[in-house]
């Protein structure tokens, strides 16, 4: 496959290497923006379905369920589902459940709603992966993939401060609306910029049954490995950025509503710094990127605990950006680590990824609850701790021998 076939990502011939990432990076976007935006919002949504923190953290987070539960459903029938019709479908159906959150009567619809939504981001999210791993060069792939998750980190920015600025203007019913009108953008970004592609076709080992292919991920130990990686980021990510909104609004910080949009400007940073972890990658291998990045993310944490709120803030960029350039590596390692069949092993990837997240809401919910922000901070950084242990079992020079060869 030569490197040109990364260019059918878009339809038009100025697709170069500007344009294709732009068009990645606003499909990650418009995927995967409802997914961490009502976090901003969950001081409010607390108060309006009165229940606890952790209760309603682990509702607006059960997302990742329906992402987790998506992702191994992909694992299965990846191969199956034409990319472009796979994406746009799923971004036109997740406008449904993401509007009728407005009218959600209690706790357990909404939570419900919310694994409905993951269901659909997920899907997209994996054919859009798979897409990349099958239509990039071993060169391109780490660029592509890190451009998905710098719109990533743009949909926490921008969707966190519109989130917190539409409830505050209009209230919570109004921000719903916004949010499906999102989705659907980003249907049409899909429809006019994505090009239709024949499915791959299975060759040697990718024509065993789809439980086979879990087998043969489930015995590469790199792949395994990637996939702790996945979980602890996110365990430690959905742990930072969930519980924090407590800590901002309460005494001594007493952030206003309006003032929350703002502070998630802390993600800007990462939206410099995350298109870099490619070349990085190419250039130091994805060992050492990925435990600089897990280095830079612990550096921050003790910053969160300190009765200040532009230590706090500071601590939130550090973090973002460390866990941020991590996840587009370990994304990125799968397609190289894979030896068949690399939609079912970024499913399978996505669904330990997502399942961190659930379990990270729910520990480190039960844990904040009962011990104070602290105990959680402690425990983001077990996370941290366990995520770099695991990158010991990424061999070196599997992915930096092409970026080498590229070189």
């Amino acid at each position: 496959m030569s490197t040109s076939t990364a260019a059918t990502m878009t339809r038009r011939p100025y697709a170069g290497a500007f344009g294709r990432s732009l068009v990645i990076a606003l499909t990650a976007f418009f995927t995967l923006v409802d997914l961490f935006a009502t976090q901003a919002i969950l001081p409010s949504l607390t108060e309006h379905y009165g229940v606890s923190p952790a209760a309603m953290g682990l509702a607006v987070n059960a997302s990742t369920l329906g992402m987790a539960v998506a992702g191994l459903a992909m694992a299965f029938v990846s191969h199956r589902i034409e990319r472009r019709f796979g994406i746009l479908v799923s971004l036109c159906l997740l406008a449904i459940p993401t509007s009728l959150l407005s009218v959600a009567p209690n706790l357990a619809v909404f939570a419900t709603l919310r694994i409905i939504q993951g269901l659909f981001m997920a899907t997209a999210f994996s054919l859009t992966l798979a897409h990349l791993g099958e239509r990039c060069s071993h060169a391109d792939a780490s660029g592509a993939f890190a451009a998905y998750i710098t719109g990533n980190v743009a949909s926490n920015l921008v969707g966190r401060f519109i989130a917190a600025e539409v409830v505050n203007a209009a209230g919570l019913s109004a921000n719903f609306h916004v949010f499906a009108l999102m989705n659907l953008l980003g249907a049409a970004l899909v429809y006019f910029t994505v090009d239709k592609v024949p499915r791959m076709k299975a060759v040697g080992p990718s024509e065993a049954p789809p439980m086979s292919a879990w087998r043969e991920h489930l015995r590469n130990p790199q792949l395994v490995a990637d996939f702790g990686i996945g979980f602890c980021i996110l365990f430690a990510f959905i742990g930072t950025f969930t519980y924090v909104n407590f800590v901002l609004v309460e005494p001594p910080l007493s952030v206003g509503m309006m003032g929350i949009g703002f502070v998630y400007l802390v993600f800007l940073p990462s939206i410099i710094t995350t298109p870099l972890a490619g070349r990085a990658v190419q250039r130091f291998g994805t060992q050492k990127t990925i435990w600089a990045s897990l280095a830079l993310a612990g550096i921050g944490l003790p910053l969160l605990v300190l009765p200040n709120l532009y230590a706090v803030l500071l601590g939130m960029v550090v973090v973002g950006v460390g866990t941020f350039f991590a996840q587009a590596a370990a994304t990125g390692f799968v397609s190289a680590a894979a030896t068949s069949d690399r939609g079912s092993a970024s499913g399978m990837y996505l669904a330990s990824y997502f399942m961190g997240g659930l379990v990270g809401s729910a520990v480190l919910g039960f844990v904040f609850d009962r011990f104070g922000w602290i105990a959680c901070v402690i425990g983001i950084g077990l996370s941290l701790a366990a995520a770099a242990a695991l990158v010991v079992r990424l061999r070196p020079d599997h992915v930096s021998a092409p970026a080498r060869a590229h070189e």
